[in-house]
Formats: C-alpha cells, structure tokens, sequence
C-alpha cells in the first residue's frame, strides 16, 4: 500500500513537473508571437504612411518616377511578407524598402521646394519616428524568440518541447545597410 501511495505521489509531482514546463513554453510562444504583432503594427503604421509622403513627393518629382516606384514596389514587398509573417521575407523586403527611401529622401535633396514642404517634412519625420519604434520593437522581438528558443533546446524543456511540437522562432535580422538610419536630414538638406 506505501508502495502504490509513493509511486501515485511521484506520477502527480512529474505530471505537475511536466504541465508547468509546458506552460512556461507557451508562455514563451506567446510573448514571440506578441513581440511580433507589434512589429505588426509599426509595419502597418509605416505601411500607411508611405503613400501620402509618395504623393507629396509626386508633385515635385516629376521626373522622378522611377524612384517613386521603387518605394512603392518595395511597400508592396514588405506589406505581402507582413501578411505572410515569414521572417526570412519581412528581412529582404526591408532592405529594399530601406533603399528605396534612402533612394527618395537623396533625390529630394534636389528638390528645394519639397524639402521646404511641410507636408513632406511632418511624413519624413513621422517615418523616421517609426523606424527607430520598428528597430526598437525588432529587438524586443529577438529577445523573446532567444528566450524561447533556449527553452526549446535546453534540459528538461526540450524534453516537453519534443513531446508538444515547440519549434523554435526564427529572429529578425537585417543586414547592415538594412539597420543603418535612413538620412532624413538628406531631405531637409542637414
């Protein structure tokens, strides 16, 4: 009778043991996937700011179009990647769509009467703001996908993780032109 009493004992602490890890690692799961809808937000943000600082831009560069529809294309990169939340393509669609503005805001250099509009320079300074929040938010994102991602590999974890499918997050990473501040002062002539 001890004997049944003691391995009833141990079967509910590892049962215990086990749920508590698993809830830990859902925990985890769910801060990447939080950390991520708020990269989310900024991109939309970002996403619908685009537009306005591109036809501000139209009607003084209108010699410019290619530029103007490198921006545009790349949005459209960056807004499918989004949706789709594969990482790896939110990365590349990033960089051209960093190109792209630095492309914009160095051809509008050019242009004196843009520099001095006050609509481009509230939507230059808007998209720049967004940018660093975005940076700030890739961060916070990679440190929650690390977190889970060592929880995933580490014992006992990756036992719990093997049982329940846990995979491990992919983290966002630009490549160095891609994390270089887009020159905003390049528009206000600075």
């Amino acid at each position: 009778m001890t004997g049944l009493i003691i391995f009833v004992l141990i079967a509910v602490l590892l049962i215990g043991y086990i749920v508590t890890i698993y809830n830990g690692l859902v925990r985890t799961r769910n801060g990447v996937k939080l950390a991520w809808s708020n990269i989310d937000v900024l991109l939309v943000q970002r996403h619908d700011e685009l537009p306005k600082l591109i036809e501000v831009c139209k009607q003084y560069m209108q010699y410019e179009r290619d530029t103007l529809e490198r921006v545009t294309q790349a949005r459209s990169q960056v807004e499918s990647a989004r949706q789709s939340g594969d990482v790896t393509s939110v990365n590349a669609a990033e960089g051209a769509l960093r190109s792209g503005l630095a492309n914009l805001y160095a051809v509008a250099e050019r242009y004196p009467d843009l520099k001095a509009d006050a609509a481009f320079g509230n939507l230059a300074g808007r998209i720049s703001a967004l940018e660093t929040a975005i940076a700030d938010r890739r961060e916070i994102y990679n440190d929650a996908a690390n977190a889970q991602n060592v929880r995933i590999e580490t014992f006992p974890d990756s036992v719990v993780a093997g049982m329940f499918n846990f995979s491990p997050s992919r983290l966002l990473k630009f490549e160095a032109a891609q994390t270089a501040d887009v020159d905003v002062g390049l528009a206000f002539g600075k």
